[in-house]
């Protein structure tokens, strides 16, 4: 292995590119507490990946402008409410190119819905696979609670 093989095989490593997550879940609108089912697929980009588990965060925020109640300007505000990492799957490791399922029901968290307007307040769903370096995820989709 040459040194530019070996700087794009540790630049991979880090940016979570040495696989490739997706998530499958239904989209339809939900209240806290409901359970969800869930389906991660990660598929090794040609490389072993050591996992440490696998795992579906929910995050949500609320994020918009508000009248300052002391000043009358129009403000900006931004807030997380909820971040959680739901462990689904435990530690593997993943031979070059194979792919691995999982499936899972989980229990989204308690907390306020989704709404918009002059401050919204917006619900993320992602998967995500514990490894070296950067985690290689999904990406956050928005999913509706109501």
């Amino acid at each position: 292995m040459g040194f530019l093989d070996k700087m794009k095989s540790a630049g991979s490593a880090i940016t979570g590119g040495s696989a490739k997550v997706s998530i499958e879940y239904p989209h339809q609108p939900m209240k806290p507490g409901d359970s969800l089912p869930v389906k991660v697929t990660i598929m090794s980009m040609g490389k072993e990946v050591k996992s440490g588990g696998v795992f579906v965060d929910i995050h949500a925020a609320e994020a918009g402008q508000v009248k300052c109640k002391h000043c009358g300007q129009m403000t900006q505000v931004q807030q997380e409410t909820i971040k959680q990492a739901i462990p689904i799957g435990p530690a593997f490791v993943l031979q070059p190119n194979e792919t691995k399922v999982v499936e899972a029901t989980i229990q989204m968290p308690m907390g306020q819905p989704s709404y918009s307007g002059q401050v919204r307040h917006e619900w993320r769903i992602r998967a995500r696979l514990d490894a070296f370096g950067n985690d290689p995820d999904s990406g956050f989709q928005v999913i509706e609670i109501r």
